[in-house]
């Protein structure tokens, strides 16, 4: 063991709560001492001091050094002389405790004024970071007080108490992601690992290719990857209708609420194992035909009818079609038209007066861009609702497959519905993990971890979406039920307040923007939102790691996953060495971008 005289950096002179005021001895003239042939920084941000006290030993995080360090109400009893010493000051942040050889998070006890302060070495160090269950932590890099010290990453609290990553465009973030989903998913021990990554601009496809299994709109089948198709029928209703251009009165909303019940209903006794009646409505996830009640409804809106005297009475007869349409093929019905000045054929009284909408609707389901909602292959339902595979294969094809780690790509879901379709994805599993809770395939005995990409673009604060709604849920309720939230977002700031003050860890990557590290600050574990300030001058690809997932918050230089994500910026200098490419590819781009396809 070093010396201790050797490591005695000063004492402490205020105690507030878990905030110390330390005033460094002036015997250290240097704020880099060699001790034992190795150098160490005095009074770094981010640096942790260890304070004796008997068997036990307090360890903190430095926060603020110099003037500003100052304890207040010595500021006036200072002299100008100390004032001038006033870079001899450095706050701090107690996080953890050691008796002999075992360190643990909080303390049971408090330094007192006058006690003695030491810088902690190497050794110290170790024995923190030494103390690491092997079944359950995740190496992701180094330490950087010490790049021979491995930086760990505790599995369980990491997903049970949900996280969040986050960090500005450049920073490293996509890197710090993938380096923790691959420590997972190439684990062997973890085999029935679930990772869902709802990523939506296709970043972590080749990335993570050799532990995922890819869903994407416009799936590559060459390059393994899979068609995502997300049933309409799966989708709440006003979820769903809010895919459709316009808007609906309240009278008409509510009776093609009624009427997709009553066709919900109808439906539900031609699935293998009918549910009851009474607990079905609206929004369950029952298929339907969506053509159908298109036909009908647009139908219904057309008829006429001839006012026919019958003795004393007069009533209503409907006029037969013109012709009959095609509801599979969204071909209308031909009516006759009213007639003028009130004669024979009558338009429907009972019309809601929709048809401009209907329009609407037909268009969005011919519309090639929604194909993943509307055209569902085995999982489209004919007219009586009958569908060849119902949402059990869906949910077994996404979170049962040999893979660990199942990528939604979201990059072709038009933007104008992301939030209701990231949400509705979103609502699907969680709901068929709760109501599954007891089953061997619920989240209590298979763990899921939800990993959000640019979560802030469809998770925003304030906002009442699906979305939102639904990550609060999970970020309340998940860890009941096995059931874990990794926030990934460049702009914290804009992400909902509920859903950040549930996290248990966070890793803070550099940040430039002001507000946004304003924000996590006021979320930062452990009372360190004073080290905010150090995250403008982080490396790429190093952390703060903060939370209940380390034994003690650490500065950490994240490993470099071996294909970088597509995030990653382009290498101008050798792109624009190269020979300038053919115009007649410009043709091509014209083709892909009318046709809204990549490739």
């Amino acid at each position: 063991m070093i010396d201790q005289i050797h490591t005695i950096i000063g004492q402490v002179k205020s105690v507030n709560g878990s905030r110390l005021s330390i005033k460094l001895s002036d015997d250290f003239k240097s704020s880099m001492p060699i001790i034992n042939g190795i150098v160490y920084r005095i009074g770094q941000i981010g640096s942790f001091v260890r304070i004796p006290l008997g068997y036990a030993h307090l360890y903190g995080i430095v926060t603020q050094a110099g003037a500003d360090a100052i304890p207040e109400k010595l500021i006036n009893k200072e002299t100008f002389e100390d004032h001038q010493q006033g870079m001899r000051w450095i706050s701090v942040v107690l996080v953890g405790e050691r008796v002999r050889n075992r360190f643990e998070r909080g303390v049971i006890q408090y330094p007192t004024p006058d006690d003695e302060v030491h810088l902690v070495t190497i050794d110290d160090l170790r024995i923190i970071y030494s103390e690491i269950d092997s079944e359950s932590s995740l190496t992701v890099g180094q330490i950087s007080a010490s790049e021979s010290l491995p930086a760990h990453i505790d599995l369980n609290k990491f997903l049970s108490r949900h996280s969040a990553i986050v960090g500005s465009t450049g920073s490293g973030k996509s890197n710090t992601v993938s380096i923790i989903l691959d420590a997972i998913a190439s684990n062997e021990k973890f085999k029935s690992s679930r990772i869902l990554l709802i990523d939506p601009h296709g970043e972590y496809n080749e990335t993570l290719k050799a532990h995922s299994k890819v869903f994407k709109i416009g799936a590559d089948k060459a390059n393994n990857e899979n068609e995502l198709k997300i049933p309409f029928w799966a989708l709440p209703y006003n979820e769903l209708f809010s895919v459709f251009p316009g808007t609906l009165k309240e009278t008409a909303s509510d009776s093609i609420r009624v009427e997709i019940q009553k066709r919900k209903i109808e439906s539900a006794k031609h699935l293998n194992k009918p549910p009851l009646e009474h607990s079905l409505n609206a929004d369950s996830p029952i298929p339907f035909s969506i053509n159908q009640l298109w036909y009908d409804l647009d139908d219904f809106e057309k008829q006429v009818f001839n006012k026919v005297k019958v003795g004393t009475d007069t009533e209503l007869q409907l006029v037969e079609r013109i012709e009959d349409g095609d509801s599979e093929k969204l071909i209308p019905s031909q009516h006759h038209p009213p007639a003028t000045g009130g004669g024979n054929p009558n338009i429907n009284r009972g019309a809601m007066g929709i048809l401009t909408y209907l329009n609407g609707v037909r268009n969005r389901i011919l519309d090639d861009r929604y194909k993943f909602l509307f055209d569902l292959d085995d999982y489209h339902p004919d007219i009586d609702g009958n569908v060849k595979r119902d949402l059990d294969f869906l949910l077994s094809d996404w979170l049962n497959h040999d893979s660990p780690i199942t990528i939604l790509d979201l990059s072709g879901v038009p933007s104008e519905i992301m939030t209701s379709i990231s949400g509705t994805i979103l609502k699907i599993i969680y709901d068929s993990l709760f109501w599954g809770q007891e089953l061997n395939v619920g989240g209590r005995n298979q763990p899921i971890m939800l990993a959000l990409e640019e979560a802030h673009s469809y998770l925003k604060a304030g906002e009442n979406s699906i979305s939102s709604r639904i990550v609060q849920t999970i970020a309340k309720e998940g860890r009941k039920y096995g059931v874990g939230l990794l926030l990934i977002t460049q702009r914290p700031s804009e992400l909902d307040e509920t859903v950040l003050s549930q996290l248990g860890s966070l890793i803070a990557l550099r940040m430039t923007n002001s507000k946004d590290r304003g924000h996590v600050g006021s979320v930062m574990p452990d009372d360190l939102n004073d080290l905010v300030s150090i995250l403008p001058s982080l490396r790429t690809g190093e952390g703060l790691v903060m939370g209940e997932a380390v034994k003690i918050p650490s500065r950490v230089k994240f490993d470099k996953i071996p294909y970088a994500p597509k995030s990653s910026d382009p290498l101008v200098s050798e792109s624009w060495i190269k020979d300038k490419p053919d115009s007649k590819e410009y043709e091509e781009l014209m083709l892909r971008w009318r046709n809204r396809k990549l490739k």
